[in-house]
């Protein structure tokens, strides 16, 4: 796995979003800290394998895409507020990811999620 080409984290949240969208786990397994951490509303994810596995392998919808509406780079990490859509472009949830950036690499993430019940 290479370092990523960029510690810029705008770049970086962007970066991951493609990479995730695009199915190209190396990739995003690069943009991550090996201790990365993930914490959403329903669970933890903690490192950085267990986190690209659950992406590649577990989730219950894999033909998505994330539509980024606002990049808020200020601050030692970044914020994305977006939306979730499904194979037909349908919002699923939207949400507000905030990246912790770290030795130029992703090293945390809050997500922050709603769906249709507010």
């Amino acid at each position: 796995m290479t370092a990523p080409s960029t510690a810029d984290p705008a770049e970086l949240a962007r970066a991951y979003y493609d990479a995730l969208d695009a199915g190209d786990y190396d990739r995003l397994a690069a943009l991550l800290d090996p201790a990365f951490v993930q914490r959403r509303p329903d669970r933890t994810f903690e490192g950085r394998d267990r986190f690209v596995a659950f992406m590649r392998d577990e989730r219950p919808m894999t033909d998505t895409t994330h539509a980024v509406d606002a990049v808020y780079p200020h601050g030692p990490g970044v914020a994305v507020r977006g939306r979730l859509l499904d194979a037909d472009g349908d919002e699923v949830f939207a949400f507000v990811d905030v990246f912790s950036v770290d030795s130029g690499r992703l090293s945390s993430l809050a997500t922050y999620a709603r769906g249709d019940d507010g």
